[in-house]
C-alpha cells in the first residue's frame, strides 16, 4: 500500500498543478462548455501564483509515495476557506487519495483561521456530493441559475475559530515584489 503524505506546493509544482486542473475542468461531465472556458481562463497560472503568496497551502498536493497524485486548491473568502477543486489525477485514480485529501485538508485548516469551509457543486454530481458529506459537510442551499444559468449547491463545513484577525487573503505589493524576487533568484 502506497503512502500518502499532503504537502504544499512550492512554485516547481505550478505547471503540473495547472497542466492537472485544467484536465480535469475541461473533462468534467458536470459543467458547460461555457463555465469550462470561464474556469479555465480564470484559474491561470498566474492565479495559483498568487494563492501560492498568499499561503502555499492553499495549494495542497496529495502524494501517493512521494509522487504527486492529486490536489487541492482553495482561497480565503472573507473568513471562510473556499474549495475551488479537489481532484484526484487520472495516473491515482485507484487510490485513495481524495478520501485521504479530505481529511488533510480539513485538519490544515480547521486552525482557528477560517470559520468555515465551503464549496459549490453541481446537482447532479452524486459522487461529490457523497464524498463531502461522508466527512461533515452539509447542503445548505440551492443556487438556482448561479452561475452562468446553472444550478449549484453550496455546501459547508464548519470550523472552530476563536476570535483572531480574519484572513482577508490580500496580498499587497510590497509582498508581490518579494515574491516576484523570489521567483527571480529561484528561492
Amino acid at each position: 500500500m502506497a503512502e500518502m503524505t499532503i504537502r504544499a506546493a512550492t512554485p516547481a509544482d505550478i505547471d503540473l498543478v495547472y497542466r492537472e486542473l485544467q484536465d480535469v475542468i475541461l473533462t468534467s461531465p458536470h459543467y458547460s462548455e461555457r463555465f469550462k472556458r470561464h474556469e479555465a481562463g480564470r484559474l491561470d497560472k498566474t492565479f495559483l501564483r498568487g494563492l501560492l503568496a498568499m499561503d502555499p497551502w492553499h495549494i495542497m498536493l496529495m502524494c501517493a509515495d512521494g509522487v504527486p497524485g492529486g490536489a487541492m486548491v482553495s482561497g480565503p473568502d472573507c473568513g471562510a476557506v473556499f474549495r475551488y477543486w479537489s481532484w484526484v489525477f487520472p495516473s491515482h485514480r485507484q487510490t485513495k487519495l481524495g478520501m485521504f485529501g479530505m481529511r488533510a485538508f480539513d485538519e490544515h485548516w480547521n486552525n482557528n483561521r477560517f470559520h468555515k469551509a465551503f464549496t459549490f457543486v453541481r446537482p447532479e454530481n452524486e459522487v461529490a456530493r457523497m464524498l463531502l458529506k461522508r466527512y461533515g459537510y452539509r447542503e445548505t442551499a440551492l443556487l438556482e441559475k448561479h452561475i452562468f444559468g446553472e444550478d449549484y449547491l453550496l455546501i459547508e463545513k464548519f470550523y472552530t475559530r476563536q476570535d483572531v484577525p480574519y484572513d482577508s487573503g490580500y496580498v499587497g505589493r510590497l509582498q508581490r515584489m518579494k515574491n516576484r524576487l523570489k521567483g527571480l533568484v529561484g528561492a
